[in-house]
């Protein structure tokens, strides 16, 4: 059923009687008691490990995956048992900040109750991955005492908030970074479910106290990504959120943001109407309320607009693409009851973090340590995880994640600086990082095998041997300082940005990946494909081609991402 508007067909929810056309999620948003299903029944459940199905595409809002462990499906198949059921937690932390108590919260919760991993998503947040349903209800109140939830970080809502997160960026960092925490608030959700399944609270009598004037009772068409990037640097991916927002400074002041909308990497392999896209900027809006007010209004057009009975049609950027920019624009102009400014000149020139010790404009001091792929573990080689909370322990510093799953142990006043780096040096922190090329630290892989039950091939785990082999490559060429951009992911959903890197590696099956080249250096071009399912051996061969040519060929300063689009794609 559609709406006419703009001679555009708008789906929409259709009244009950003809809900049966739409899929399953739609029908459960609008008729599950405001996110509450049958959670707590199923909770209940001991026969099973997983959920109801109708409960477990609700548990994505309160933050939670159902997922299995795929290493051993064949074995507990041969055993006629249940598939190994578990949840993947995923925490709602806008900018990705964390206080010391929350931090150590979170490391005795991974190995007692989780998987013994944190995983740094490339959303400045944390995954806990293995957590059994028996356990979910006590982790969700250890996160409560910490002042930690999940709400939202998964499902049709707005997740997690990005933020560039190192105060070196700007003077004004801490005035833009608390925007990230301001629009979280405004986006989240209205009902309390999650309070009272989780948390035990008493249950609402009064449903008119969670009446949703943003989300009404059937959400969003999909989910939508908010990030807050302040140049010169593209750290976040501005450009790849559904909304990205800009920060404008001049002369010394926070003047407001150019909004770019549209952004999205994910697409599914066979399907030409998926595609990656980056957002389009559509011009400025001066800081304060009318910020706040933009962001909303996005938020509405798109959950009017957005297509509710195709899910692979229903991101914004596909919304947007089929109305048209102009006509999106102005739908959103026409319901703030004011109009876009033309965006204010900016520049990118880095996509990176700032690694090693740096100070703010108030005298604190903050490390950024190399974490690959954002795996917080110990490991025979190096013992990050138990540094960390050594460091915790200390109760004088805090945690900032970057969104590009490293970690920065933050706001260290001068005369606790020594105490920290000594931490540091002693579990060889500082030598790990700076040991660590420049390819690897610009690198990225999501989680894929063998809890993601989309990936088609490994990404975290087999990208550091396969990252060592390209170092040798640029060994042979004398390339080793060349910062590449390069990211692998496990499937084309886009967790780990393949798509706007430099080069890019996308899973199609086990030991082989798409090669995607040309995407450039500050994160404005996504990249394109270049071969198809290539394994290791081809994967070496085409990139030791290419480094040579690279070598020979480039311009001086030359990027890799911008050599390799101008001679393969031009």
């Amino acid at each position: 059923m559609a709406e006419e508007s703009n001679n555009i067909k708008v789906p929409v929810v259709p009244p009950s009687e003809a809900r049966g056309s739409l899929p399953l999620l739609e029908r459960v948003k609008v008729e599950g008691d405001a996110l509450r299903g049958t959670i707590v029944e199923s909770l209940h459940d001991e026969l099973t490990g997983a959920m109801k199905e109708e409960d477990t595409l609700l548990m994505k809002f309160h933050g939670m995956y159902l997922q299995d462990d795929r290493d051993r499906r064949e074995e507990r198949a041969e055993k006629k048992l249940e598939r190994l059921f578990s949840f993947m937690i995923r925490l709602r932390m806008a900018g990705g900040i964390l206080t010391s108590e929350q931090w150590i919260a979170l490391n005795d919760i991974a190995g007692k109750d989780s998987t013994d991993e944190l995983k740094i998503t490339t959303r400045q947040t944390i995954q806990l991955h293995g957590v059994y349903k028996s356990r979910l209800k006590p982790t969700h109140k250890i996160f409560n005492q910490v002042h930690l939830d999940t709400i939202s970080a998964c499902g049709d809502v707005n997740r997690n908030v990005t933020c560039s997160p190192n105060p070196k960026q700007s003077p004004l960092h801490e005035e833009i970074f608390a925007y990230a925490d301001k629009i979280s608030k405004l986006l989240k959700p209205k009902t309390r479910a999650y309070y009272e399944i989780w948390l035990d609270e008493e249950k609402i009598v009064d449903k008119k106290l969670e009446e949703d004037s943003l989300y009404k009772d059937a959400y969003l068409p999909r989910k939508f990504k908010i990030g807050i990037c302040i140049p010169p640097n593209n750290d976040i991916d501005v450009f790849g959120n559904d909304l990205g927002l800009i920060a404008i400074i001049e002369n010394n002041k926070l003047v407001g943001f150019n909004f770019a909308i549209g952004g999205g990497l994910a697409f599914t392999f066979g399907n030409p109407d998926t595609y990656a896209r980056l957002a389009t900027e559509i011009g400025f809006v001066e800081a304060g309320e009318k910020t706040f007010k933009a962001i909303y209004e996005v938020v509405t057009v798109q959950r009017d607009y957005g297509d509710r009975v195709d899910r692979k049609q229903a991101r914004i950027k596909y919304t947007i693409d089929k109305m048209g920019v102009d006509k999106f624009k102005t739908e959103v102009e026409k319901r703030m009851d004011f109009k876009f400014q033309q965006s204010k000149p900016y520049i990118f020139n880095k996509r990176e973090d700032y690694y090693g010790w740096e100070k703010d404009v108030n005298g604190n001091w903050y490390y950024t340590l190399f974490v690959e792929n954002g795996r917080v573990l110990d490991t025979e080689q190096i013992s990050i995880k138990s540094a960390l909370k050594k460091i915790a322990e200390t109760e004088k510093v805090k945690f900032r994640l970057t969104a590009n799953q490293k970690v920065i142990v933050s706001d260290v006043s001068p005369k606790d600086k020594k105490e920290i780096n000594d931490i540091l040096e002693e579990y060889k922190i500082i030598e790990h990082t700076n040991n660590a090329s420049a390819l690897r630290k610009n690198s990225m892989a999501c989680v894929a095998l063998p809890t993601c039950p989309l990936a088609l091939a490994e990404s975290q785990r087999y990208f550091p041997s396969l990252l060592s082999k390209i170092e040798t490559l640029l060994a042979k060429y004398d390339l080793s300082g060349e910062n590449i951009i390069t990211r692998m992911t496990g499937c084309p959903n886009g967790c780990g940005r393949s798509s706007v890197s430099e080069i890019g590696f996308i899973g199609t099956g086990l030991g082989k990946y798409n090669l995607h080249l040309g995407g450039d250096h500050e994160g404005y071009r996504l990249n394109k494909l270049y071969k198809e399912s290539l394994d290791e051996a081809a994967i070496l061969s085409e990139l030791d081609i290419l480094f040579g040519e690279f070598k020979k060929e480039r311009n001086q300063n030359e990027k890799f991402g911008d050599y390799t689009f101008k001679k393969l794609f031009n």
